[in-house]
């Protein structure tokens, strides 16, 4: 008899390429076959691959993004922030977000053995370049679908910031409040001066986001996730 395993084994791998339609399992043998490729992601079951990414279009924002997080996960223990990060959301479905956050104990995510996120970290972050992108489209549905609390979404061609919330199966878009503010509703003290990120002051945005995390909630938050 044949051993078809013996068979594939001496077999070289297939390079990852943009659309193939791949189970997880196979993405990710042929993505850890690929050790120069930094960026690839499976989407409902289909393979995109990141193009050479711009200073001011990715680049910059993503930097004032992780900076803006890093600032709350610094004074809030027991949250995870993870930058690039994969994630295993399901059989057909493995994203590289550009940023997450993540309740460490008891939330909705763990940490495999092999050192992957799995399953749905509370809040993610994709720097986008415009309405027409995946991010707005099958991503956010992914994402739902896999019980993603908060999603935002940077649209940095149209000037545009999405704030995403988990609302009975479906995704609201959260305002700001009167003075400009959005605040997350899944992690207390999460401010964010909307206007000041897309206007590139990031001094503002750190003053808000520290005035988030000196309030009450925040730290009612902080001994809630301490307790776990």
């Amino acid at each position: 008899m044949i051993d078809q395993r013996a068979i594939a084994s001496t077999l070289p791998i297939p390079p990852l390429e943009n659309g193939d339609k791949l189970t997880r399992i196979e993405f990710e043998r042929r993505y850890h076959a690929m050790p120069q490729v930094k960026k690839a992601e499976l989407i409902e079951g289909i393979v995109y691959m990141a193009s050479p990414l711009r200073l001011r279009k990715h680049g910059e924002p993503h930097a004032r993004i992780m900076t803006w997080l890093g600032n709350y996960w610094a004074t809030t223990p027991g949250v995870g922030l993870a930058d690039n990060t994969t994630v295993r959301l399901d059989t057909d479905n493995e994203p590289q977000p550009d940023a997450l956050l993540r309740i460490e104990v008891g939330g909705q995510s763990c940490i495999s053995d092999d050192d992957y996120v799995e399953g749905a970290p509370e809040l993610i972050v994709e720097i986008a370049a415009s309405t027409a992108s995946i991010d707005l489209h099958d991503k956010l549905n992914v994402y739902r679908r896999n019980q993603v609390q908060e999603y935002l979404v940077w649209r940095v061609y149209d000037q545009q910031f999405d704030w995403f919330k988990l609302q009975e199966g479906t995704y609201i878009k959260l305002e700001p409040n009167e003075n400009g503010i959005i605040c997350s509703e899944t992690f207390p003290g999460l401010w964010l001066k909307q206007s000041a990120l897309l206007a590139g002051n990031l001094a503002k945005v750190l003053e808000i986001v520290q005035q988030g995390i000196t309030t009450a909630e925040h730290q009612m938050f902080i001994k809630s996730l301490s307790r776990e």
